[in-house]
């Protein structure tokens, strides 16, 4: 493990998804999946999220229409409140996953949308 790249991406994942969140992942995590935290947070958070080509709001964008069309509630659960966290409204969360019903089907899209309004309902918007 690169200790500088982890402590770079750990601040990047604290920042999109919430200390709390993070700081459990890692608390939380043994002997067994202590090393895929330690892959998801050097080479996703700060490798990818860290480099300078998009924006995080376009990131988290891509993210939820990835993770639709993968059909992974727990992670779309948890990048929707780092696009909320990023500056995406729920207006553009409304249409990013109304455009992922015509590419990834209407079925993924449905529970995409029971998954946003779950969320929103747990922040409070």
């Amino acid at each position: 493990m690169n200790k500088e790249a982890f402590e770079k991406g750990l601040k990047t994942r604290r920042e999109v998804l919430g200390s709390e969140y993070v700081d459990n992942s890692i608390k939380n995590a043994g002997e067994f999946n202590m090393p895929m935290q330690e892959l998801v947070t050097e080479y996703c958070w700060n490798d990818i999220w860290n480099r300078p080509g998009l924006d995080r709001r376009s990131r988290s964008m891509i993210n939820l229409s990835m993770l639709t069309a993968l059909n992974r509630p727990h992670e779309l659960k948890l990048h929707l409140k780092g696009a909320i966290n990023n500056g995406l409204t729920k207006d553009e969360i409304r249409e990013i996953l109304m455009q992922t019903a015509i590419y990834c089907g209407v079925p993924a899209a449905i529970d995409s949308f029971r998954c946003a309004k779950e969320v929103f309902a747990e922040m409070g918007i």
